[in-house]
């Protein structure tokens, strides 16, 4: 995930990966085959504008709760946007069930409010920046 409006032209978009929590490292009342690592992180009572892609294979990342399904296609951009009522965790996956570990690629977003929202970004801005540096210097 990407979160592209903290940089200025020149730099990488700060960025994290996330992935399904396996079924022993669940804590109670977390959900299998939808709990994730890192949770995408969204303002509540705003409406965020959401950039989808993929790098890999088709996609189709699905939201229930927002109502929201958008393909992700390698080379293509498709645009979608949410907004949140309430703070909350919203579980989503892949509804594209082409391939291995489609039905595996879960995603959860987290709504907050806005001042904690602020107060995540500033706590995680080191990190996610050092993944954007991390990921422009691949070769």
């Amino acid at each position: 995930y990407e979160y592209s409006d903290y940089n200025s032209s020149d730099e990488p978009s700060p960025t994290f990966d996330s992935y399904m929590l396996p079924e022993e490292d669940l804590g109670l009342g977390q959900s299998r085959l939808l709990e994730v690592d890192n949770r995408v992180v969204v303002p509540a009572k705003t409406h965020p504008r959401l950039i989808i892609t993929s790098a890999d294979a088709l996609h189709s990342r699905a939201v229930p709760s927002f109502g929201i399904k958008c393909d992700a296609v390698p080379g293509r951009l498709n645009q979608t946007s949410l907004l949140p009522l309430r703070e909350g965790v919203y579980y989503g996956q892949c509804s594209e069930i082409r391939g291995t570990n489609h039905a595996f690629m879960p995603i959860a977003v987290e709504a907050v409010s806005v001042s904690n929202y602020v107060s995540w970004v500033l706590a995680n801005a080191h990190d996610l920046a050092a993944n954007a540096h991390d990921l422009a210097n691949i070769d």
